[in-house]
């Protein structure tokens, strides 16, 4: 396992959300800070703000792959869509691990409810679900990055 997987699963393990810990753990590579990172990312945890959306691990893995394959030139249609291949790459890999890339289906209810995130915290999903998503998340992550 890659220090940058190592650092998703520590930062996940410390109680920071999903999005962070995978945005965290690569954005050092691209001379962003932890620290900015971590405020960037914080708002996606929870498929976005506890909403039951795209898996916060997916929504921290997209942001890592932005930082290198994203587009900052209007117009630069070759760059954006090399940008969305990347994306879309992950997504299909990260749906064939995982089985969607939706934070309620992977959880199995919707924590976007108090008994949804009472049924969650019940059966500690957190803890086992999401911890395999981010950790799945940065595997992937780290093989589309070792593929540049």
């Amino acid at each position: 396992m890659n220090h940058e997987i190592e650092k998703a699963l520590s930062r996940f393990n410390e109680g920071f959300n999903c999005a962070q810990a995978l945005l965290a753990a690569f954005a050092p590579r691209f001379g962003i800070s932890e620290e900015d990172a971590l405020k960037l990312a914080a708002p996606f945890g929870g498929g976005m703000a506890r909403m039951g959306e795209v898996c916060g691990a997916v929504s921290g893995a997209m942001m890592a792959l932005g930082l290198r394959h994203g587009y900052c030139r209007r117009g630069d249609k070759r760059a954006k869509e090399a940008c969305y291949r990347t994306a879309n790459r992950f997504a299909d890999a990260f749906r064939a691990r995982c089985g969607s890339i939706m934070c309620r289906d992977l959880l199995g209810c919707d924590i976007s409810t108090p008994q949804g995130m009472a049924e969650a915290r019940e059966k500690r999903l957190i803890i086992t679900v999401c911890a395999v998503a981010v950790r799945e998340a940065a595997e992937i992550v780290s093989e589309l990055l070792g593929q540049d």
